[in-house]
């Protein structure tokens, strides 16, 4: 299947697996973006703007904000995570993807595969670091404790509410 994304001029890609399988073995998601979106994520501002390119029903219980950032939106309540501007200054944001991580795993999620895939994936490793922290600093099911790293793991679909 071909996907054409309307927002990047000319940007097609291609499907070439199954939606939500045949993952890379070391990259094991414990959310999907519909479940993510659902549980409030990025503010609720995140690919507002391009929710015609994915399955209408990872929208139909997102927590979306059109407008602008709002991290009430965010199943933590809190912001936790860094403007876009700050990811292009680093140059963490590729043109294939220029929305970032979340949008990568998207089409990944979706069956598109590219070139960039080893390297989010090493991101997503390494974000586990996190996952750590919280066990060592949090009890199990405190959901108050670090909500901002909570969330900021939700934003990478790790699912810090089972930590």
């Amino acid at each position: 299947m071909i996907v054409n994304d309307r927002m990047q001029q000319g940007y097609v890609y291609y499907l070439t697996a199954p939606m939500g399988r045949k993952f890379d073995p070391g990259f094991e998601p414990q959310l999907t973006p519909a479940q993510m979106l659902a549980l409030g994520v990025f503010g609720g501002k995140y690919m507002t703007d391009c929710v015609q390119e994915f399955p209408a029903s990872w929208f139909r219980k997102a927590k979306l904000s059109p407008l602008r950032y709002d991290a009430r939106l965010n199943f933590f309540g809190v912001r936790a995570s860094q403007p876009l501007a700050v990811w292009r200054e680093k140059g963490w944001i590729w043109d294939e993807d220029p929305r970032g991580w979340f949008q990568w795993y998207c089409r990944y999620y979706m069956g598109r595969r590219s070139e960039d895939d080893a390297r989010q994936i090493a991101r997503w490793r390494a974000i586990r670091r996190h996952v750590t922290q919280l066990r060592r600093s949090c009890l199990r099911g405190d959901l108050g404790c670090r909500p901002r790293q909570r969330q900021a793991l939700l934003h990478w679909a790790y699912d810090s509410r089972v930590l």
